[in-house]
């Protein structure tokens, strides 16, 4: 299993909506965790990157209409 941790600069806060939809893609698709960081208007997620592959998680966002400005970085770990 390959850990990959990714941040995305948001362009506005999550709506509720959003919240659910990447709840649900997590539920679905095995996403380990994502994390909203409020206050530097930020996306996190963590995952198995043998199994989901950037691409897949931005598609995830825009279906979800989650627009980002920017990657802010992505680290990976065993």
């Amino acid at each position: 299993m390959t850990l990959v941790e990714i941040t995305y600069e948001l362009q506005s806060q999550l709506t509720q909506d959003q919240l659910r939809h990447l709840g649900e893609f997590a539920n679905t698709y095995g996403l380990r965790s994502f994390h909203v960081d409020e206050a530097k208007n930020q996306l996190s997620f963590e995952y198995d990157a043998s199994r989901l592959r950037e691409t897949q998680v931005e598609h995830v966002l825009a279906h979800a209409r989650i627009a980002v400005t920017r990657r802010v970085n992505s680290a990976g770990w065993i």
